[in-house]
């Protein structure tokens, strides 16, 4: 995604996680695999910036993903109108419950609309949910499931939600946007279309700043 800003990028080292400042008023994190190291090096990165006394507008989390067929094929883009954690919770002999049915916590978070808009008509990528989950589906049986629970999934991702949690803990709002490069449901590797997602991806980024830049939080107040 660094080739999307023409700048060269001056790297920072934080706690665990590694920042590229790009020179355009954007910052790249490499925030690693998993909705935990996702949330504590997002975290660490926006205490950083608050003790700099720069804290941040706006955290996007961007990655690749797996797509639900047929509304998000391989190499579309999806941003996400709600960030969800699909396995937090418990499974009865009822089915399973996630962690807000059990009394506590949160399963989704919601960006700013306007924001989803606007990077959504930029990249002309897809609105919809994108599920996080830390075991990534690799049967037909597990993508059925999760998209009976949640028929508004249009892709599954692996960081969005820890990454989101971060934010709001820091009071800033958050986007996810993911480029699909492979189908979610039996694992086959001979389909996937890792370059063609990254491709897609970066090519994205270079709408998606601009786009954001004129973005402003108030608007959804």
């Amino acid at each position: 995604m660094a080739r999307a800003f023409p700048r060269a990028a001056t790297e920072v080292r934080l706690p665990g996680a590694l920042l590229c400042r790009t020179g355009t008023g954007w910052d790249l994190l490499a925030a690693g695999v998993g909705p935990a190291l996702a949330a504590a090096s997002t975290a660490g990165a926006l205490t950083a910036a608050a003790l700099e006394d720069a804290p941040y507008d706006l955290v996007v989390c961007a990655g690749i993903g797996g797509g639900f067929a047929p509304g998000a094929p391989v190499g579309s883009l999806v941003v996400a109108d709600a960030i969800t954690v699909a396995d937090l919770g418990a499974e009865t002999a009822d089915g399973f419950l996630p962690v807000t049915e059990l009394g506590f916590g949160t399963v989704t978070h919601r960006p700013p609309h306007t924001a989803v808009r606007a990077a959504s008509e930029a990249t002309g990528a897809r609105t919809g949910t994108i599920l996080t989950v830390s075991t990534v589906t690799g049967t037909a049986a597990r993508a059925t499931a999760l998209r009976e629970r949640h028929p508004g999934a249009l892709a599954e991702g692996m960081e969005g939600f820890g990454v989101a949690e971060a934010a709001a803990a820091h009071g800033v709002p958050a986007l996810e946007i993911r480029a699909v490069s492979n189908p979610v449901g039996p694992r086959d590797r001979a389909a996937w279309r890792i370059g063609d997602a990254l491709t897609a991806l970066t090519e994205a980024f270079g709408k998606l700043g601009p786009a954001l830049e004129s973005w402003n939080a108030h608007d959804d107040q």
